[in-house]
């Protein structure tokens, strides 16, 4: 079967091409540039709990290397504290710069066997037909290319869109920050920082090697920054957070950042898909952008395996757009209603019904993974199965508890995602100091290894001492991308199949993927 193009070799479409590659999937990457990006500190990505874990399975090593964690999140508010939060419970969001996650994908992309990155080469002609894609390129490599699918992933200027013909609504400048990559030491080393004096607004994110990035929020209608103007907001902000003096600082990189909110009308068409900056533009709080993709490459990528390797409905497949284009849609409602308050210092009863916490918490929940502006997305399964309660809600991001597989190996939970397989995990409590050749016979592991096995999907089964809100004997039947998908009550082999024939939508369908109207095939200047 032909390989899966991928147009675009930034964040997205690597970690598109290697999710792919992961599963057995072979891809081609279309680059339209030299395969080099050039290194732009003020430029950054933060990513959170199930991101991060993401690009660490993906095999990229600069999250090690080249990126940091906020020691803590410190909110202030007219110069004084008022709030501040460590992350001992769980996770701290990561902070790098953004080409150091591109080098670390293409270098992982580079090395494995089942991706071809194609530098030079701008794409021109999309055809489809019902058994695969044709791309035109022109360039270094001047050639047509044959697919089964092909992904969009080539930024907000995507050729893949402009082929199909979708249209890309929205609004333009939303928002304007002026932005700074410097070398200082700040009273809090390491930590985050929101400081607000409504209208006025500054964070700065901790970089390895003692680096910040900081964001001023710049009025709508200002004029133009000037190196001077930029020089003047860092001496003023540096000395109201030193005491009144400015220290000495290495200044590394600098810029204007304008926020657009666009949303693709379809993410699908025929074979063809669209993914990050291509289907949506988001990023109130600055690094959201590239997360989004990341999260869109995880949901398409397992889907597309399976339809690779043992085809697949057409439902699922339309689950992709249905499901992230809904989750995206959520994040910019939110923040199209909650902005405006929150920059000007007002209310935000009108706005968000139900909150009652101040801007700068909800302000921080966005920078730090949670609330409207910054949670997981939560997925509407095709069938709400929840015989027990958990604290995760069906369709939710699973807790990345300690699980046990098979052969002995304790790992984290969200290690065992990426590889196109369900995932069953069982409540036992106290296997965790068992040996495993006494559990793995032993109560209900035979009945449940049968029903696992039976399944029409290929399924891992897996033991976990405990899972937050789960009474024991509980059994979660987990989507390849950690989104719950059913819980029940001990072993229920006819429900838990339905279950897992519901994630895949059903079986594959019969005749190929058909075209609603024929891609019409212009040549892009």
């Amino acid at each position: 079967m032909d390989p899966v193009i991928v147009v675009g070799a930034g964040p997205v479409g690597l970690s598109m091409a290697l999710a792919l590659a992961g599963q057995g999937v072979p891809c081609v990457v279309l680059d339209e540039g030299p395969g080099k990006d050039e290194p732009r500190p003020a430029r950054t990505v933060a990513l959170h709990a199930d991101t991060a874990a993401m690009v660490h399975r993906l095999g990229c090593t600069t999250l090690r290397d080249e990126g940091t964690y906020f020691a803590a999140w410190r909110t202030m508010r007219r110069g004084r504290d008022a709030q501040r939060i460590t992350f001992e419970d769980g996770p701290a969001p990561a902070h790098l710069p953004q080409h150091a996650l591109t080098r670390g994908l293409r270098d992982a992309a580079t090395a494995h066997p089942l991706v071809q990155l194609v530098t030079e080469s701008k794409l021109d002609v999309l055809e489809q037909d019902g058994h695969g894609v044709t791309a035109h390129t022109r360039g270094a490599e001047t050639t047509w290319w044959r697919g089964s699918y092909l992904v969009g992933c080539d930024g907000a200027r995507s050729t893949v869109r402009k082929l199909l013909g979708i249209r890309f609504p929205g609004r333009t400048a939303v928002e304007r920050h002026a932005v700074a990559a410097l070398r200082t030491e700040l009273p809090w080393p390491g930590e985050a920082l929101l400081h607000r004096n409504p209208p006025e607004e500054v964070t700065a994110r901790p970089l390895p090697d003692g680096v910040y990035r900081l964001d001023w929020l710049l009025p709508a209608r200002g004029d133009l920054v000037t190196p001077d103007a930029l020089v003047t907001r860092i001496r003023d902000t540096l000395a109201v957070w030193c005491g009144g003096t400015t220290p000495p600082y290495d200044l590394l990189d600098t810029g204007v950042h304008t926020l657009h909110h666009r949303l693709a009308r379809r993410w699908r068409d025929g074979r063809a898909f669209l993914a990050g900056d291509a289907a949506h533009l988001l990023g109130a709080l600055g690094t959201q952008g590239v997360e989004e993709g990341l999260r869109d490459a995880e949901n398409l990528a397992w889907k597309l395996a399976l339809a690779w390797h043992h085809g697949a409905s057409e439902e699922l497949l339309d689950s992709y757009e249905a499901e992230r284009r809904r989750a995206v849609a959520a994040r910019l409602r939110a923040a199209d209603q909650a902005m405006p308050a929150l920059r000007a210092g007002g209310g935000l009863r009108t706005y968000l019904p139900g909150a009652s916490r101040s801007a700068e918490s909800l302000l921080t929940d966005g920078h730090l993974g949670r609330g409207p502006l910054g949670a997981e997305p939560v997925y509407a399964p095709p069938v709400a199965v929840r015989e027990v309660p958990t604290a995760t809600e069906p369709g939710g991001p699973v807790a990345n508890i300690p699980v046990t597989a098979p052969d002995g190996a304790t790992v984290p939970l969200r290690d065992q995602l990426g590889r196109g397989r369900v995932l069953v995990v069982l409540v036992a409590p106290g296997t965790g100091v068992w040996d495993r050749r006494h559990w793995l016979g032993a109560g209900l592991m035979p009945r449940l290894a049968a029903a696992v096995s039976a399944l029409p999907v290929r399924a891992e089964l897996l033991v976990a001492d405990g899972y937050p809100g789960a009474a024991a004997h509980t059994v979660l039947l987990v989507r390849p991308d950690g989104h719950l998908a059913a819980t029940f009550a001990g072993v229920r082999p006819a429900e838990l199949y339905e279950a897992a024939d519901a994630v895949r939508h059903g079986a594959p369908s019969a005749s190929p993927t058909p075209m609603a109207a024929p891609t019409p095939a212009p040549v892009i200047d």
